[in-house]
């Protein structure tokens, strides 16, 4: 079976922890512990975030004035390859030394018409307070938006069109080797439209979720897996009337409103798989992956749900 999972970017570093390399390589050894029996038994290809990753960048970037910051896209490149060679290597260390491991650069396309780039809803870098957001915003120019009780800067997001290292992933499956690809929802890209066949980057950050469920498809893949540092998806979240869904059919979930910055897109993502391919789409918690694909955990999102089943 091949299982496309996508790694959520607060799983591997988490939110309010201070973004030093020891804590994302414990969290990546975490992460790697919850895959290493499922990949074990399957093939599998490994997406993941890259918010708080690429947002440190930025940062880092514009601390040092003597250069422009490097933009989105080349640091989107940077997080992938920093983020999937942690991966490689602590996923390597559990399983047997012939299971061949490759980190694959993933350019994506988008539409630099995308209405996304007027409205940015993309969280990245960490959280602040909003006095501080105020400053960094008058300094950098950068937009920022309520997360919770605090602040984060938001970019734009676009849907992906066409991943670009779709022939190098599935001959590297075909040997049943373990993919990180489209990391960070992947390299955004497009075709300058002053020259034939010319890709140029694009500033902007895709959404992982949607960058992974459209590599699943494209893949064919068995099952596509969103994990995060959610055990499901709820309604009512935060409230004393909250409830986890445990399963559902992507019309019934997909009538329902989840916060545009972080659930939102996981169930958009989860809802176009089943209904593109009828497969099972899953939504839960890093540790509990091997009971999500068990049905005992996390939400699935199934063609033949019968509307909405709580936990």
């Amino acid at each position: 079976m091949l299982i496309v999972t996508a790694l959520g970017g607060n799983a591997l570093l988490r939110r309010g922890q201070p973004m030093t390399a020891q804590n994302q390589r414990e969290n990546v050894r975490i992460a790697a512990q919850a895959l290493a029996p499922v990949a074990a038994e399957h093939d599998m290809v490994i997406g993941h975030g890259n918010g708080p990753q690429v947002g440190l960048l930025a940062l880092q970037g514009a601390a040092y004035t003597a250069v422009d910051t490097y933009p989105l896209d080349v640091l989107d490149a940077e997080t992938e390859g920093m983020v999937g060679y942690m991966i490689e290597q602590e996923l390597g260390n559990l399983l047997p030394f012939e299971r061949p491991f490759a980190t694959l650069l993933t350019m994506i396309e988008v539409d630099t018409n995308d209405p996304a780039f007027a409205n940015p809803t993309k969280f990245i870098g960490p959280v602040y307070e909003k006095a501080e957001a105020d400053r960094l915003a008058a300094a950098k120019g950068w937009v920022f938006k309520a997360d919770g009780d605090k602040w984060r800067r938001v970019v734009a997001s676009p849907e992906p069109k066409r991943i670009f290292e779709l022939r190098p992933m599935k001959w590297l499956l075909e040997k049943h080797t373990i993919v990180i690809a489209a990391g960070g929802g992947g390299i955004p890209t497009a075709y300058d439209p002053q020259a034939e066949r010319k890709l140029v980057g694009v500033e902007c950050v895709i959404d992982k979720d949607l960058a992974t469920e459209l590599l699943a498809r494209e893949l064919a893949a068995d099952l596509y897996v969103m994990l995060t540092d959610a055990d499901a998806v709820y309604v009512d979240w935060g409230q004393p009337t909250q409830r986890a869904i445990r399963r559902a059919s992507p019309d019934a979930l997909s009538a329902m409103k989840f916060a545009a910055g972080s659930m939102g897109p996981k169930v958009d993502a989860a809802c176009r798989f089943a209904r593109a391919t009828g497969k099972l789409a899953a939504i839960g918690e890093l540790a509990q992956l091997s009971a999500i694909l068990a049905g005992t955990a996390g939400t699935t999102i199934d063609t033949g749900a019968n509307g909405i089943v709580y936990g």
